[in-house]
């Protein structure tokens, strides 16, 4: 597989990622607030269930295209900025696995009970992290484009 190849697969898994959060940040949401609870959170739940399949796929494209990257460029002279945007990009991982793994699940608990409060303070917790790894993806956008 070429570089070239390889960039774009990380690239569209990056956009996918972002686009996503994005969307479901700034259009979904909204959207959904018109909605009484027993409507908008199963919504809710049942749309992020969908894109959290779509954004572990991305994670392992970004991860298996930006390794092999490395790799080609050779890990040791590969630049600075790929080093901090391959830990950036770890962390935003990490806080994805913590976000399917905790609020989310106590969401689709919540459902299930149909406990609107309890849910609406997970769909909370969600937002605030959403809105941390769209932050920190866009920085890492802007440093690997403005700032190079």
């Amino acid at each position: 597989m070429t570089y070239k190849l390889l960039l774009f697969f990380h690239l569209a898994a990056i956009i996918v990622w972002i686009g996503g959060m994005v969307f479901a940040h700034f259009c979904l949401r909204p959207a959904a607030i018109q909605l009484a609870p027993p409507q908008r959170v199963p919504l809710m739940h049942a749309a992020l269930s969908r894109f959290f399949v779509i954004v572990a796929v991305a994670i392992a494209i970004v991860l298996a295209s930006g390794f092999a990257m490395m790799l080609m460029a050779g890990m040791k002279s590969a630049p600075m900025a790929w080093h901090i945007m391959a830990g950036l990009g770890v962390l935003m991982m990490a806080i994805f696995g913590h976000i399917r793994f905790v609020p989310f699940k106590r969401l689709g608990r919540a459902v299930t009970a149909a406990d609107w409060p309890g849910a609406a303070k997970q769909l909370d917790q969600i937002r605030l992290l959403v809105t941390i790894n769209m932050g920190i993806g866009f920085g890492i956008v802007a440093v690997m484009t403005v700032g190079r």
